[in-house]
């Protein structure tokens, strides 16, 4: 499994570092190594680094943020809401990304942080009105996100941007695995919330598979190298407090680890 990751050398280095910073940089990981590469998603190395002397930063810097809500029914249904009959799309801004090992970030205006473990879709290559059996030909890769969610404030709102727009609500990685090394029909979600399983589907459960989330996008907006698309989370979801550990683990596509703390305004 070849695992593609984002990393700076400077371990203070924001998780909101764009690629086009000088702090960013590509790479593979391979065992304590990192093999650094001249530009994303290439295996031919030009340097080596240990891995305690990186910063991982999110696996993918992407334009934007595309995810579909509602997308496994077990889902819908425990949150009271109907079935959708097209995928329900809304969008999170790059702002919220963070790196597997970075700390969520509970804002005190919320008293309800909910996980949700999701597949991630990577997007190679430019995408605009395709047809829904050639999504393999437009996604490059796969990866792990979780889409934290502020359940109070999305339900008072009415629409989600606020809830699930708040800085460090994206978690994402640590790694892109190429969608040619992976069987996408065998792939589970799996979320922890301190080593206890709150999720667990196939993502064949989905209500919408990836062919048919790039086609419904696609007609409305292109898709650029790079893009991230988030499709949904199984049922099971749940809150998160201080202190509590989320993984979401996805075999044969990696596993991410997040610590929860409260948002300091001092």
């Amino acid at each position: 499994m070849t695992k593609h990751i984002r990393f700076s050398l400077n371990r203070n280095a924001e998780p909101t570092t764009p690629d086009s910073s000088p702090l960013s940089r590509y790479g593979v990981l391979d065992g304590d190594s990192v093999i650094e590469t001249e530009a994303a998603w290439d295996t031919e190395g030009i340097a080596e680094h240990a891995v305690a002397d990186v910063r991982l930063l999110p696996a993918v810097w992407p334009s934007k943020i595309v995810c579909v809500g509602r997308n496994y029914s077990d889902h819908a249904k425990e949150l009271g809401n109907a079935v959708p009959a097209e995928p329900l799309i809304f969008m999170k801004p790059v702002s919220s990304l963070i790196a597997s090992g970075d700390d969520i970030i509970a804002p005190s205006i919320s008293q309800l942080v909910s996980f949700e473990g999701e597949l991630g879709l990577i997007i190679g290559r430019s995408a605009r009105n395709i047809a829904a059996s050639d999504w393999h030909r437009y996604v490059w890769g796969y990866t792990c996100v979780n889409d934290v969610t502020a359940r109070d404030l999305q339900k008072k709102d009415g629409q989600w941007t606020r809830g699930k727009g708040f800085d460090t609500f994206c978690p994402t990685g640590p790694w892109i695995v190429p969608a040619t090394e992976v069987d996408f029909n065998s792939l589970r979600v799996q979320t922890f919330v301190n080593g206890e399983v709150k999720q667990d589907a196939p993502v064949t459960d989905m209500i919408f598979d990836p062919g048919a989330i790039l086609a419904f996008v696609t007609r409305f907006m292109t898709l650029e190298p790079g893009d991230l698309i988030a499709t949904g989370t199984p049922s099971g979801v749940g809150p998160i407090v201080a202190g509590d550990t989320v993984k979401v683990h996805i075999e044969g596509v990696a596993t991410l680890e997040n610590r929860v703390k409260n948002e300091n305004l001092s």
